[in-house]
């Protein structure tokens, strides 16, 4: 299948800048920083998403704390290598910012693109799903997807299914081509290290909310599984 970068890797996000923005890195002579967006769940909880973007897409006052933006880009990772050890990095790549300005701009927005916390994902299955019950009987699968990217790069994204999802994820074989829709959470753990100290960390991923299969290995026939249940 022809790979269409901007179509197997896309998302559109509203939230509101919380914290200060910070420099990220430099490329050619274009900077790009990084800052954070709060986005409400329906639950009444927030993810706190990183965002990288580039200072030819801002304006002065762009990353104002509080400041409500639409972002528009890619879900991406890349590997960072710490205490001799390598951790994969997450991060929203932004191609386009906008400010929403009051309520009533925002509704019209939040209308176009239809919600305020979506990511479409095209990738392979790199690594076997991991299924697993939690002790109240919910059904989750950890599901990694390789992504490719222009450049011969991919992305890995740590993908969570819940429920008939996670079931028909374990019948997924590494290399299997998928689609997924879902929406990019945060979400805290505690990370135990061998000398008994416990860091506070902050994980990301894609909650999916429906997944396809495109292409399976050996070329079966197209089977398509939705959750429509509020996760």
């Amino acid at each position: 299948m022809d790979t269409n970068y901007l179509e197997n890797n896309y998302l559109t996000l509203v939230g509101k800048v919380t914290g200060e923005k910070k420099f990220s890195h430099e490329i050619y002579g274009e900077s790009f920083y990084s800052f954070n967006l709060s986005i409400p769940r329906l639950s009444g909880n927030f993810d706190i998403i990183p965002i990288t973007v580039s200072e030819r897409l801002l304006k002065e006052d762009t990353l104002e704390e509080g400041k409500k933006l639409l972002i528009k880009g890619q879900f991406r990772s890349y590997n960072s290598y710490q205490n001799e050890k390598n951790r994969l990095i997450l991060t929203v790549f932004a191609k386009d910012i906008a400010e929403v300005k009051d309520e009533e701009e925002e509704n019209d927005i939040v209308r176009k693109d239809i919600v305020t916390n979506e990511v479409v994902l095209i990738g392979f299955i790199c690594k076997a799903p991991i299924y697993r019950q939690t002790p109240f009987g919910r059904e989750i699968a950890d599901v990694l997807l390789a992504v490719n990217r222009a450049y011969n790069k991919s992305d890995y994204i740590p993908c969570i299914a819940w429920g008939r999802n996670a079931r028909f994820c374990q019948t997924l074989e590494v290399g299997s081509q998928v689609k997924v829709v879902g929406r990019v959470q945060s979400r805290t753990y505690e990370k135990k290290h061998e000398d008994g100290t416990v860091e506070n960390r902050v994980a990301y991923e894609v909650s999916i909310g429906s997944l396809e299969v495109i292409e399976e290995k050996d070329n079966e026939k197209e089977e398509t599984v939705e959750n429509k249940e509020a996760v």
